[in-house]
């Protein structure tokens, strides 16, 4: 018999895979399900597709519908707005006549194309033809809020990477007409997160943006060691192995307590472990993950000026305040203090680093560790 991987990565963590974050889904769901619109913010991989969808498991209930929307593909409006109806109407319903029905009442300025895949009650799909006319983005932006009233339910919204719309072409004005429209709802609450801190923080803390003040801020700590030791104990003890608490914190500091990557290089270590996991075990899994990130990393650097990549590199090296020093300007070539600041700018557009308070964190600790061992 084949003990499953207790450990998950490469999508959200759901279910058994879930660990912590008791008092941010206490939150969560409380604003979601009393109708006040959130915002989570965090950097990448700290969790909070995996955190929406644990409230949405365990919240959804005979008085609230969720609809999860992923905004990733969206490259425009139409995207935007398509994608949005499609998934209102697919996910407020689950028979096919109703989707038709939906379709056709409240969106009127739209004609809707259904396609069936082998399994028609179960495999089916629905597209737009878009209809260029002042209505249309009205009457999609409208549908929740008339779904919520005719089903006497409210519907929430969650948003994934919500941050693509600050790509779309005259974004301001389309925030605009978003905000405008669902500011009134009264039925709707909605959720927005995404994978970009600085566009997020751009979208909703700038006082000159639309949706500046639009609901709860929740800005995510990431999960305690203490907790992640625990879990990481208990998935080894749970499928017959061992790691003890030092071993798991070895996990824990290796990838700064990132939620994906303890995930990741937890499921590596168990996979090589026979019975009990080990400091050369965990190493090794570490340079598997390395190598198999490595092209990403390289990508990375290649698209760095050489100011920036020796601002990484000293970052890298244990430097996270002072960069302005001669001795590091020195050091690390970074060629006049004047430069850092413009550096640092740079760099956190990129999400490449973050601010935690006076000092500066690399956003990924594996590229990090990445570039201590090749640079």
């Amino acid at each position: 018999m084949i003990t499953e991987n207790p450990f998950v990565f490469g999508k959200a963590a759901e279910g058994a895979y879930f660990t912590d974050r008791v008092e941010d889904s206490k939150r969560l769901a409380a604003n979601l399900t009393h109708g006040i619109n959130t915002v989570l913010i965090s950097p990448r991989r700290w969790g909070k597709t995996s955190l929406v969808k644990k409230v949405i498991s365990e919240t959804a209930s005979e008085d609230v519908m969720f609809v999860f929307v992923d905004v990733f593909q969206c490259k425009s409006e139409y995207d935007f707005f398509k994608n949005i109806a499609n998934e209102i109407i697919k996910q407020t319903s689950t028979k096919i006549d109703e989707w038709i029905e939906m379709a056709k009442n409240f969106l009127s300025n739209i004609s809707p194309k259904f396609s069936f895949g082998s399994d028609p009650l179960n495999d089916f799909s629905i597209s737009f033809e878009w209809n260029q006319n002042p209505g249309t983005a009205e009457s999609i932006l409208a549908l929740p809020e008339k779904l919520a009233v005719k089903k006497n339910k409210r519907i929430v919204i969650c948003l994934d990477e919500f941050q693509q719309i600050a790509d779309f072409d005259d974004s301001v004005s389309f925030q605009k007409q978003l905000r405008t429209a669902w500011q009134h709802q009264q039925n709707v609450t909605y959720c927005m997160f995404g994978s970009k801190k600085h566009l997020m923080e751009l979208i909703f803390n700038d006082k000159s943006m639309p949706f500046y003040k639009f609901g709860d801020m929740m800005f995510l700590n990431k999960i305690p060691t203490e907790n992640w030791v625990k879990y990481i104990c208990h998935q080894f003890h749970i499928t017959g192995k061992t790691i003890d608490e030092d071993m798991a914190t070895m996990i824990c500091d290796l990838t700064d307590n990132l939620s994906s990557y303890v995930q990741h290089l937890s499921w590596i270590v168990w996979y090589k472990t026979d019975k009990v996991a080990t400091s050369r075990i965990i190493n090794d899994a570490l340079n598997d993950i390395l190598e198999q990130n490595k092209v990403f990393f390289q990508r990375e650097v290649e698209q760095l000026t050489e100011l920036q990549l020796n601002f990484l590199k000293a970052l890298a090296h244990g430097v996270t305040s002072g960069f302005s020093r001669k001795e590091v300007i020195k050091k690390y070539r970074l060629e006049s203090s004047a430069n850092i600041q413009s550096v640092k700018r740079s760099l956190l557009k990129k999400d490449l680093i973050y601010l935690d308070g006076t000092s500066i964190v690399f956003d990924d600790p594996l590229m990090k560790i990445w570039i201590t061992k090749e640079m």
